[in-house]
């Protein structure tokens, strides 16, 4: 029997652990089509999270030390991991009954697996999916198709959020970066590097967003954009076409951030600097006026 290792880091998530924890836990086919192993890491949160996640039976680990961020916990969670699988979630992620069911299948045929989700925005309460295919049970792409797509920060290919991936044990030894501790854009592209993968076409989880997300902080989203531009640069000499599209894309990623938080002049100093096009036009010329309709009826970012 295949064992699965779920990853999960905590930082005073006393309010959403637990539905995590039994999101995970209640999956179908526990002890009868898979092991399951779960590994919570703690980032010395000062709240009730420990004694919620001790009143379950999982590997409780702690970063020692406050690291302001989840890399170092994942990576904990990755040294200690003994599964066939593996796979990292957040502490307020909810993932359907049948998510480790539907996926076990495609693991036996390509080394990572990724899933459709559903993002529930709380702010604005609104539930966006995010499913590759309506149409098809999965995806398949070939070698380094999606490692192509995420280092141009292309919109289309394979959902390949940290959350919805499932990969191989022979992949456990990719770590993530913990300089800024919080960014996985390198990962991601380290671990579909020279490797095919599959995508599920329906959405196996719930991914929470409110308005203290790490991905919506302007701290967070300084830190990705200077480490992405860094990363892309290790990859300039053997694929400098995909670099100069990367380039433009992260600016333009940059420039949507300020454009959903209302720092319409920085906004439109990315802009600039980024892929030229109607749609960058008219965010462009809506950063004057017109703002609240584009980001009340359109998703902007995230």
């Amino acid at each position: 029997m295949k064992k699965l290792s779920v990853i999960v880091t905590t930082y005073n998530s006393e309010n959403t652990i637990e539905k995590t924890i039994q999101s995970i836990l209640n999956q179908d086919g526990v002890n009868q089509e898979f092991e399951l192993e779960l590994i919570v890491v703690d980032d010395c949160s000062f709240d009730r999270t420990r004694e919620i996640v001790n009143e379950y039976n999982v590997l409780l680990l702690s970063t020692g030390i406050n690291s302001g961020g989840p890399n170092k916990g994942r990576n904990i969670g990755l040294k200690n991991a003994t599964g066939d699988y593996l796979c990292i979630a957040d502490h307020d992620d909810e993932w359907q009954r049948n998510m480790v069911t539907t996926v076990l299948p495609y693991l036996l045929k390509v080394p990572i697996v990724s899933t459709g989700y559903s993002v529930v925005d709380q702010l604005h309460g609104r539930s966006i999916l995010r499913v590759g295919s309506r149409d098809n049970r999965y995806l398949y792409f070939s070698k380094n198709q999606t490692f192509i797509d995420r280092l141009t920060k292309s919109l289309k290919g394979q959902n390949a959020y940290l959350g919805s991936i499932f990969f191989r044990k022979e992949l456990k030894d990719v770590y993530f970066e913990e300089h800024f501790n919080q960014v996985d854009f390198d990962w991601i592209l380290r671990l579909f590097h020279n490797n095919d993968s599959i995508e599920v076409c329906d959405s196996l989880y719930l991914r929470y967003v409110s308005g203290d997300n790490l991905s919506l902080n302007e701290s967070y989203r300084r830190r990705d954009f200077y480490f992405s531009l860094m990363t892309i640069e290790t990859y300039e000499k053997k694929y400098p076409i995909q670099v100069h599209k990367a380039y433009l894309r992260i600016h333009g990623s940059r420039a949507r951030y300020y454009y959903l938080m209302g720092n319409m002049k920085k906004a439109r100093f990315y802009f600039l600097r980024s892929q030229w096009g109607i749609k960058t036009f008219l965010y462009y010329l809506t950063s004057f006026v017109g703002s609240q309709i584009v980001k009340k009826k359109f998703n902007i970012f995230g």
